[in-house]
């Protein structure tokens, strides 16, 4: 079932019909995400705070923690290999040596973990939404490396730092809240990231980098193939205004499963032989029960690694707030490793191989 090769250099392994259909409920989910809620924070206001965790707290089971728990499927399925026990060895051991280091990092230095956080979730998604752009959109523009890098610092840098410039106090409560699991009073040396004069640095530097790279992939483009060009600065500038209008606990919540997560999952259907058949005839339940009961019994170890760390962090979480925080930093344990994976994917759909 290989594909051809697209001419933007990546090697999808299904037919055309699978990646359109995903193409389709991606860019539809997306749009309707970003329309939608934007439109409701116009005209209602944002709900009240214990609400806007909801979002973020159905991702345990939601899209959310699930999309990254085929981590040990994806790179034998993207090969056309057999999962064997060395390929399931190999991410065990990724899981445990990376996740196990990380979180000792979080005990022994939580504002350096929560920095790396931040910035190992902007490379992450911001990875995501490159293959998105190349696999589905088929953003020809982005036809070198620097291209596609400057494509990943601004997709992901858009959930990490707009809500910084928009919403500082949330941003800041936030982090407090995760470095106060391990150290309330570390939590100090956080302050001046959100003063006027960073958050002012963040807005003029990253707002020019959105107009550079929009501009950059305006001129490469053709006049008669403005298509995908058109679709990335709709979703990128759609994308502004959401996360500065949405308060981001709400905000983020709401990407991580319905943007982020229902992309990577997409994508491990479209390499997995049986779910991208069902895809090419249009049997989205049957591939979706298939991602999820491959997602299941790792989604379940998530959930085990969620308990062990709140049994271990020294301030036991008594508030919504706290729940929440342990979970975020669950994920921050889980992304490196999954970030690993999905780097590997990359280089065997030559995503960084224009």
């Amino acid at each position: 079932m290989n594909g051809d090769t697209t001419s933007s250099g990546v090697v999808p392994h299904t037919d055309a019909a699978a990646r359109r259909l995903a193409a389709r409920l991606s860019l539809g989910v997306g749009l309707l995400l970003i329309v939608a809620v934007v439109s409701i924070m116009i005209l209602v206001g944002p709900p009240p705070l214990a609400y806007q965790y909801v979002p973020l707290a159905l991702s345990v089971v939601v899209l959310g923690l699930p999309h990254g728990a085929v981590d040990h499927l994806v790179l034998p399925r993207a090969r056309d290999d057999p999962v064997t026990p060395g390929s399931l060895a190999f991410v065990g051991g990724l899981y445990l040596l990376v996740g196990s280091a990380y979180a000792a990092v979080w005990f022994l230095a939580p504002v350096v973990a929560f920095v790396l956080f931040i910035l190992v979730t902007l490379v992450h998604w911001g990875q995501g939404d490159v293959y998105a752009l190349l696999a589905l959109v088929r953003a020809d523009y982005l036809e070198t490396r620097a291209s596609r890098l400057l494509a990943l610092v601004v997709r992901g840098g858009l959930p990490m730092l707009v809500p910084l410039v928009a919403f500082p106090a949330q941003y800041a409560f936030v982090a407090e809240t995760l470095v106060g699991l391990f150290d309330p009073d570390a939590a100090a040396a956080l302050e001046p990231a959100f003063s006027s004069s960073v958050r002012v640095a963040v807005a003029v530097g990253f707002g020019s980098l959105i107009v550079l790279v929009t501009g950059l992939g305006f001129v490469r483009t053709s006049d008669g193939n403005r298509g995908p060009w058109i679709v990335d600065t709709a979703e990128t500038i759609g994308l502004v205004a959401y996360f500065a209008i949405v308060p981001p606990i709400l905000a983020i919540g709401l990407y991580f499963c319905f943007w982020h997560s229902l992309r990577h999952v997409l994508r491990t259907m479209l390499v997995d032989a049986v779910a991208g058949a069902a895809l090419e005839r249009g049997a989205i339940g049957a591939a979706s029960r298939r991602f999820a009961r491959d997602a299941a019994p790792l989604t379940a170890g998530g959930l085990l690694v969620l308990a062990g760390i709140g049994l271990s962090v020294p301030r036991t979480p008594a508030t919504i707030p706290d729940v929440l925080a342990l979970y975020l930093v669950t994920i921050a344990v889980l992304t490196l490793p999954h970030v690993v994976v999905v780097t590997l994917l990359d280089r065997e759909q030559r995503l960084w191989s224009p």
